[in-house]
């Protein structure tokens, strides 16, 4: 380390520094989080999350990791601001069942979240809205195609290839 570093660290640095270790070993993770937490809490230690939704008796919360991670965790929290489930749902199970013909586009994005990218192809009308997610130790996609009225018509599975492209468009 430079002399004109160790004067940044000497100062109030220092401090900021050891917040920071600190933090990283405490690492909050929405995995982490159990039934019967309370919403402020969960959020004072996870951050502002990715999205949320109101639902029928309460609100869920988005902790999403895409677009360089594989993970989307659902956090649903009852009207009175307790934890009642905590779900990662980023997997090939959520992605096989979900209803086709009868999900909408926002059935799908209060459920996964924002997808990695939108795409279009020759051969469909309309948008494919495409997640990653781990099936074991393999790195998978799927693919949520949505007719031009925004109906769930098909999912497809792909190998995610090396070094693919994770940004979002």
């Amino acid at each position: 380390m430079t002399r004109p570093a160790l004067r940044v660290l000497r100062g109030g640095g220092v401090l900021a520094l050891a917040a920071l270790v600190v933090q990283l070993a405490g690492c909050a993770l929405p995995a982490r989080e159990a039934p019967g937490a309370l919403r402020a809490d969960v959020v004072a230690r996870l951050g502002v999350p990715t999205a949320s939704f109101p639902l029928p008796g309460g609100e869920r919360l988005l902790y999403s990791e895409l677009p360089a991670g594989f993970a989307a965790y659902n956090l649903d929290f009852d009207a009175s601001g307790r934890l009642v489930r905590n779900e990662q749902v980023l997997t090939q199970a959520r992605f096989e069942n979900l209803p086709v013909g009868v999900w909408t586009a926002a059935d799908v994005q209060r459920t996964f979240g924002a997808p990695l990218r939108v795409e279009r192809v020759a051969r469909f009308e309309g948008d494919i809205w495409t997640y990653r997610f781990r099936q074991n130790s393999d790195l998978r996609l799927a693919h949520v195609h949505l007719d031009p009225e925004g109906v769930v018509r098909m999912v497809l599975f792909t190998d995610e290839l090396p070094h693919f492209d994770n940004t979002r468009d």
